[in-house]
């Protein structure tokens, strides 16, 4: 018997996106996931007053296994969840963790101070913090003459 993996809601899921993109009028896959991916991590993405804080589930990804990349006001962050090595005999009757390669992009805000992006992996949640730049004071320019 082979094995398959369950995925209950994985059609009702894809119809529901692909219901979402036209009646937003995009026509276009959300730019924040590839197609190439194996699995999407699930964000959550807050506003606080001194900085942007992004929270992707990654439960299973090692801190070596992820990429973070900023460019041109996109953070990537892409990498692997490799397959557990099971020393039990047997097969998996069952399999509904996804394994494989993930990418998530993301269009930074230009209050977002690209320098001093930093992350942390604990118990399977990856926090990205993004600092907001100082605000430019306004200043009284003398006119000479």
């Amino acid at each position: 018997m082979a094995m398959r993996r369950y995925e209950p809601w994985g059609l009702l899921n894809e119809l529901s996106q692909e219901l979402s993109r036209m009646y937003e009028g995009q026509g276009q896959p959300d730019a924040s996931s590839a197609a190439t991916s194996d699995w999407v991590p699930a964000v959550d993405i807050r506003e606080l007053q001194d900085r942007y804080v992004i929270d992707a589930d990654l439960p299973g990804v090692a801190p070596d296994d992820i990429d973070i990349h900023m460019e041109e006001g996109m953070l990537t962050i892409r990498g692997t969840r490799k397959t557990e090595a099971s020393s039990e005999e047997g097969g998996a009757r069952r399999v509904e963790r996804a394994v494989g390669s993930f990418f998530r992009r993301f269009s930074l805000p230009d209050t977002a101070d690209a320098e001093n992006i930093s992350a942390r992996s604990e118990n399977g949640v990856l926090q990205i913090s993004i600092p907001k730049q100082e605000k430019v004071k306004p200043r009284r320019i003398q006119v000479q003459g």
